[in-house]
């Protein structure tokens, strides 16, 4: 059972609960019910309807807004979870947010709320769930290592021998390489994943078409295995096929002009602003800059992320790649690189 704390919202609500299974139907109203253990949230699904603006934190708890997003009133957004300590918080989407915010319940009306009181996430219902299933994305994340600015700049758990290798003056990574994959669903917010079991099996063509692009293979398939598991098992498509487009994706970012200008520069800096610029210059789009967020650490990039529809085309030109319906806005990210001058490491610095 779950317990449900009082709020002036939900005082000023009706009162209507109707119980089914393991999940808690609420009308319109949030009632008390005997105590669980708590957790830190609780799934949900419902609509919040703002009534005043409001901010839209990434963590309510330590305050913190990327972006400076806030909810606009009159506008209604999509509940994704609640705080479980006192339901007084709830994370919405947002549009043209990546990631889900968490606002506050007294900024706005709560309708049709469903919580699934186990902590787990429901199967059906507003938003569709499904977060485990495959092939239920909407769009994809690519995502793009500088490998000697990871190396270098980013503290690691375990062994990384791409990086050992490096530094030893062994491997010389002067390309983009591969982090992952990532196929997105809107409604799972950033919990779409892990939707198999299957093993990570690769033909030996393909573990040398990939390894130039995704490093790590040159010595194991560890991080290409975790990769595979919490990622590509979601892409319905069989490991060789989803290794292959991604390298493809990562191989046009490379030679496009932007990336061009990031690899003509490796020892010393790029603008920022120039790379947007270029980018912008060869998609053909002005909205192609909204599509890429470039990540550093201590000014060193690591990272560059780039939002794809659900039908990119990999291999082609940048064009083909970002598609024709382009972001309004560029996701923010709290490890954007800082200023315009971004370094840009070399193998064994």
């Amino acid at each position: 059972m779950l317990r449900i704390v009082r709020s002036d919202l939900w005082n000023r609500l009706q009162s209507r609960t109707v119980m089914t299974g393991a999940w808690v139907v609420l009308g319109v109203a949030l009632t008390s019910f005997s105590p669980v253990p708590a957790l830190a949230s609780a799934t949900a699904t419902g609509t919040f309807t703002a009534s005043r603006a409001c901010d839209a934190y990434l963590s309510f708890r330590k305050g913190t807004n990327p972006g400076a997003v806030r909810v606009a009133p009159g506008l209604q957004y999509e509940v994704r979870e609640v705080n479980d300590e006192a339901r007084n918080w709830l994370r919405v989407e947002v549009p043209g947010v990546q990631a889900p915010r968490w606002v506050a319940a007294e900024c706005g009306v709560v309708q049709d709320i469903r919580v699934d009181s186990q902590g787990s996430t429901p199967s059906g219902g507003a938003g569709g769930g499904q977060c485990s299933v495959a092939g239920q994305q909407d769009s994809y994340v690519l995502a793009i290592s500088w490998q000697p600015g990871f190396c270098e700049h980013v503290k690691y758990g375990g062994v990384k021998p791409e990086c050992d290798h490096m530094a030893d003056g062994q491997l010389v990574v002067s390309n983009l390489t591969l982090h992952g994959l990532w196929p997105n669903r809107k409604a799972c917010g950033t919990k779409y994943g892990n939707c198999d079991d299957a093993g990570l099996s690769l033909t030996e063509d393909t573990v040398s078409y990939i390894s130039p692009w995704m490093p790590n293979f040159f010595y194991e398939t560890k991080f290409g295995k975790y990769e595979w598991e919490k990622h590509g098992t979601c892409s319905k498509m069989d490991a060789d096929a989803y290794f292959r487009r991604a390298v493809d994706s990562v191989r046009t970012v490379n030679d496009s002009i932007a990336g061009r200008y990031l690899t003509n520069n490796i020892g010393g800096t790029i603008s920022k602003k120039t790379f947007y610029e270029r980018l912008v210059a060869d998609a053909g789009n002005s909205k192609a800059a909204n599509s890429v967020t470039l990540l550093c650490s201590n000014k060193y990039l690591v990272e560059v992320r780039v939002r794809l529809p659900l039908d990119f085309r990999a291999g082609g030109t940048l064009s083909d790649l970002l598609g024709s319906t382009l972001p309004n806005t560029r996701e923010p990210d709290s490890k954007e690189c800082p200023g315009d001058e971004i370094r840009i490491e070399a193998s064994g610095q």
